[in-house]
């Protein structure tokens, strides 16, 4: 076996080969983590998903019941400000009635129309730019309105309709078919 003759190209003195990898320090001790290492590291990711889920959970939760608390107080303005334009009378009729005279331009009967008509009285509203949707219970997702004309009679709502009014009082509450109670214990009924 042939020996290498190494030089120092400044002195020029022989140089022995060093046994370590040249660019490496610290010898054959490879970089990276230790299995304990890795199971310490999941171990505290795990410790903060089993608190920050809950809480996130619980967020979306308060943000739906907000939500809804909002858009009750849309309609219950639109209907406030139907009813001062109408000589104290409140929107009436069916579902989609109601629907219309807030969604559309009517005039002092209640009697609606697409465009704003100043010659045959249409000059009143709209008052909503869309029926807003419910947000919690079965009926998420749903903008119908159950209408009941009766003032000592509660509108009974299905699954397609968010809201019940009751046309003879004036008053809008959720339709919220399935739960009873927000996500801080509060009555929906009592929102």
């Amino acid at each position: 076996m042939d020996r290498i003759n190494l030089r120092n190209p400044r002195s020029g003195r022989q140089v022995r080969p060093s046994a370590r990898p040249a660019g490496r320090r610290g010898g054959d001790r490879r970089g990276g983590f230790s299995l304990i290492e890795l199971v310490i590291v999941v171990v505290i990711i795990g410790i903060i998903a089993a608190i920050a889920i809950p809480r996130m959970s619980r967020g979306s939760a308060g943000a739906a019941d907000s939500a809804l608390s909002q858009n009750l107080a849309i309609l219950r303005n639109a209907v406030d400000l139907y009813q001062s334009e109408h000589q104290g009378l409140f929107p009436t009729g069916t579902s989609a009635q109601v629907s219309d005279q807030l969604l559309k331009y009517s005039d002092i009967n209640g009697n609606v129309s697409a465009t704003k008509d100043t010659t045959n009285g249409y000059i009143y509203g709209p008052y909503l730019r869309a029926v807003p949707v419910m947000t919690v219970g079965s009926t998420k997702g749903k903008n119908g309105i159950a209408v009941s004309t009766d003032a000592a009679t509660a509108p009974t709502g299905g699954t397609s309709d968010g809201w019940l009014f009751n046309a003879a009082t004036g008053s809008m509450a959720p339709n919220v078919v399935g739960v009873t109670n927000d996500s801080a214990g509060k009555l929906y009924s009592s929102y």
